[in-house]
């Protein structure tokens, strides 16, 4: 069997600490062949480490030497790097959000369908193994039709002090568009994707922008701070399905929690951790099972389904037109705070 040859454009944290492992587990399907990355001496130092034999400065000059690229750039870039990659003719994996606007998702989506070609993106919350036994539950009748979904992605103090998370010309946004938008995900994957129609959205920066305040995320500027550190918002569905999610990197709560709990009209459910609530001989029954520890990590699953897609051994778990909905929602979250009412979707 011949190996996938990978390439890496952008090695920044994400990228050392997740993907490229991952990658460098598979050495019987893949080979990292290239890397590429704007601070040229860290692309340097990058492919050193992993012994990846080729490095440079122009990421199109890069796609000659590949099969797939795996995007981990600012968010700003996504798009215009995934349609170069396709058009030629390279799979893409690209790190979330799948880009900032919905427009830039429909382009990249059209370039694949018209070349042919895989595009994922890494929503790897999916292949936690809450995640997939909550998934394997309801597709076997749990808790029936779902009807109310609520999710919390919420982090006390955790500004991300590092990189250009922050910057919202490079990002897009804050705490909605890189911790929240992972549950987002999470929810619709396991609604079976319903078709949204209407969204209600609130975010606030009143804490990042207050000077003094305790950060376990490392120091940012608060003057600078221009992104959500706090966002709410209610989402109704075509199927009448209603969502109440909100997320946060800085909020005066306990403490940090991730929940998303689905009630149906024959159970309940909660994923972190997986517990079932449901009623059945004349009685209420609340159950969790005995989740076993993954050997292996939701970073290598999420690669390793990637590359089998690559070579035609598997189907992508994260399809692109999933993706492209949940940067839809966040766009009408953004949209709704802006305009200060709901915004219906088509």
């Amino acid at each position: 069997m011949s190996k996938l040859k990978m390439g890496m454009i952008g090695v920044g944290g994400i990228a050392q600490q997740r993907h490229i492992p991952a990658f460098s587990e598979m050495g019987e399907q893949v080979e990292l062949t290239a890397v590429q990355d704007v601070n040229h001496d860290r692309a340097s130092s990058v492919a050193e480490t992993f012994n990846i034999p080729n490095v440079f400065e122009d990421y199109h000059k890069l796609f000659k030497v590949v099969d797939a690229v795996t995007i981990c750039t600012p968010n700003k870039f996504h798009a215009e790097i995934a349609i170069a990659a396709l058009e030629a003719g390279v799979h893409v994996l690209c790190e979330k959000p799948m880009a900032i606007t919905t427009q830039e998702c429909e382009d990249m989506l059209a370039a694949a369908e018209k070349n042919n070609r895989l595009l994922s993106i890494a929503y790897h919350y999916r292949y936690t193994p809450e995640a997939k036994l909550a998934k394997e539950a309801i597709l076997n009748g749990e808790i029936g039709d779902p009807l109310v979904t609520r999710v919390q992605a919420m982090r006390r103090r955790k500004v991300p002090g590092w990189g250009v998370f922050t910057n919202k010309d490079l990002q897009g946004g804050g705490s909605l568009i890189d911790f929240g938008c992972h549950l987002l995900d999470l929810a619709l994957w396991l609604l079976d994707d319903p078709k949204p129609v209407e969204v209600m959205g609130k975010t606030y920066d009143r804490l990042s922008k207050t000077p003094d305040q305790v950060n376990d995320w490392g120091a940012f500027d608060h003057e600078t701070f221009n992104v959500d550190d706090h966002v709410t918002s209610y989402i109704t569905f075509e199927n009448g399905l209603s969502m109440q999610f909100e997320c946060s990197w800085a909020a005066n709560i306990k403490e940090d929690h991730t929940t998303l709990s689905i009630s149906g009209v024959d159970g309940g459910m909660d994923v972190y951790p997986v517990q079932l609530y449901q009623t059945k001989h004349g009685a209420v029954w609340n159950s969790q099972p005995n989740v076993l520890e993954e050997n292996l990590s939701p970073g290598f699953l999420q690669a390793k389904n990637f590359v089998d897609s690559c070579l035609g051994e598997s189907e992508l778990v994260v399809k692109p037109d999933q993706a492209l909905k949940v940067t839809k929602l966040m766009e009408a979250i953004y949209k709704s705070n802006k305009i200060g009412s709901s915004v219906k979707l088509s």
